[in-house]
C-alpha cells in the first residue's frame, strides 16, 4: 500500500502538476467492473417502478454484495457529470487517515467508467499501475425517471469500502457540482495554477465533515 504523506510531501510530490498529467495522459486502463446496466440489473423487471422504488432496490441489492457501493444522482446531475468527465477526464483524489493521507489518481472512460488508481503507481510506471476500486455511472434512466445509477467496486483491500464510498462522493461532487469543477478543469487544463496545497485543505474539511 502507497505510504501515508503529510500535506508539506505531497504539495513536493505535485508541485510539477504538468509532468504527472503528462504520464497519466499516456494510461491505459484496463475496466474491470459492469460495462452497462445489463450485467446488474434485470431492466424489465423495473421499467415499471417509479423513481423512489428503483432507487430502494439499487441500494438493497447491493448491501448484500461484498467490496461494492452504490449510490444515487438525479438524472440531470449523473449526465452532467458523465459529460464534463468526458471533457475533463483526469483528477486527484486524497484518502484521508489519522496519521495523514495517501493521493489517488482518476481517470474516466467514456461513455461512463472511472477508474483510481495510487498516484505513487503512476509516478513508478504509468502504463502498469492498477486501479485500486472503480466506478460507472449509468443512464439510463436518467431521462425517463430523473435518476442516474451509480456502482462502485473495490478491487484493493487498502481500501475499505467505507473509504470508497467517500471517495466517489467527492469525486461526484467534483464534477457534480460547479464550484468545485472549476478545480477540475484547472486541473486538466491548467494543471500549473493548480493549488495542491489548497485543494487538499478543502477536501480534508469534506472529508471528515462526510463521516
Amino acid at each position: 500500500m502507497a505510504a501515508l504523506v503529510s500535506n508539506r510531501v505531497c504539495s513536493m510530490v505535485m508541485r510539477k502538476q504538468s509532468a504527472i498529467l503528462s504520464s497519466v495522459r499516456h494510461l491505459s486502463f484496463s475496466f474491470a467492473g459492469p460495462r452497462s446496466l445489463d450485467e446488474i440489473l434485470k431492466k424489465e423487471l423495473v421499467e415499471d417502478k417509479t423513481k423512489s422504488e428503483l432507487e430502494d432496490i439499487w441500494k438493497s441489492y447491493h448491501e448484500e454484495k461484498q467490496d461494492t457501493v452504490a449510490l444515487v444522482l438525479s438524472g440531470e446531475d449523473g449526465k452532467n457529470v458523465t459529460s464534463r468527465a468526458n471533457q475533463q477526464p483526469f483528477f486527484v483524489q486524497p484518502i484521508f487517515r489519522d496519521n495523514g493521507f495517501f493521493m489517488m489518481v482518476s481517470q474516466f472512460q467514456a461513455p461512463a467508467y472511472f477508474l483510481l488508481a495510487y498516484l505513487e503507481d503512476y509516478k513508478m510506471d504509468p502504463h502498469s499501475a492498477t486501479p485500486l476500486l472503480t466506478f460507472s455511472v449509468f443512464n439510463d434512466y436518467a431521462t425517463s425517471k430523473n435518476l442516474s445509477l451509480v456502482r462502485c467496486d473495490v478491487w484493493n483491500k487498502g481500501v475499505d469500502t467505507t473509504e470508497g464510498r467517500k471517495v466517489v462522493q467527492a469525486l461526484l461532487d467534483n464534477y457534480r457540482v460547479d464550484e468545485n469543477f472549476q478545480s477540475v478543469k484547472m486541473f486538466n487544463e491548467n494543471p500549473n495554477t493548480f493549488d495542491i496545497d489548497d485543494y487538499i485543505s478543502q477536501m480534508n474539511e469534506r472529508w471528515n465533515s462526510s463521516e
